[in-house]
């Protein structure tokens, strides 16, 4: 069985990620699935169900040196909603938070990755969201931004029913059938 490692932001389509969770595992994959803090916060609630869903427990920290890995090694990454400061700090290298971490150890380590954000029209005016998605695709990351992936909504009118997670489970798929480059 392929490993996926299943990451999202805050954004308000993380709320439907029990419904990708099955998804994913409908599609043959084993998941894990980390967060990032705020979005763990979010779903607080639902993170005992959603650990006995996918048979790990959700990750959002580190762990402790020395501490064994809970989760099996990744045969893909799929990062999806990535908000705007997420996009930023994996491009920048700033690794505070556990997923942004292993999403950007990740790369090195030639795990496909595929990630797809989630941002209104006003953030993606900041020049630096430009630059941070032209960086991770320069460095391998597939990222499902613009035609054929996320487009921007106006801010305060999000539709997180429309996000189209199958975009990223799709790209998961074909990227963990392929051999790994590094």
């Amino acid at each position: 069985m392929r490993t996926l490692y299943l990451f999202g932001s805050a954004a308000p389509p993380v709320h439907n990620v029990e419904m990708v969770i099955e998804d994913a595992q409908r599609r043959g994959f084993d998941v894990c699935l980390g967060l990032t803090p705020s979005a763990a916060h979010w779903l607080g609630d639902r993170l005992a169900f959603l650990e006995e869903l996918t048979g790990h427990p959700v990750r959002y920290e580190y762990k402790q040196p020395g501490e064994p890995d809970a989760w099996p090694k990744a045969d893909v990454i799929a990062f999806a909603p990535v908000t705007f400061n997420s996009v930023n700090a994996w491009a920048l290298g700033l690794t505070r938070d556990f997923v942004i971490g292993v999403v950007a150890e990740g790369i090195g380590k030639g795990i496909p990755t595929v990630a797809m954000p989630c941002v209104n029209a006003a953030y993606v005016q900041h020049r630096q969201f430009a630059r941070s998605v032209a960086e991770l695709r320069e460095m391998g990351v597939q990222v499902l931004y613009g035609k054929g992936g996320f487009v921007p909504n106006a801010p305060g009118l999000g539709k997180p029913e429309e996000f189209p997670w199958h975009l990223a489970l799709d790209a998961a798929e074909r990227m963990s059938r392929r051999p790994r480059t590094r």
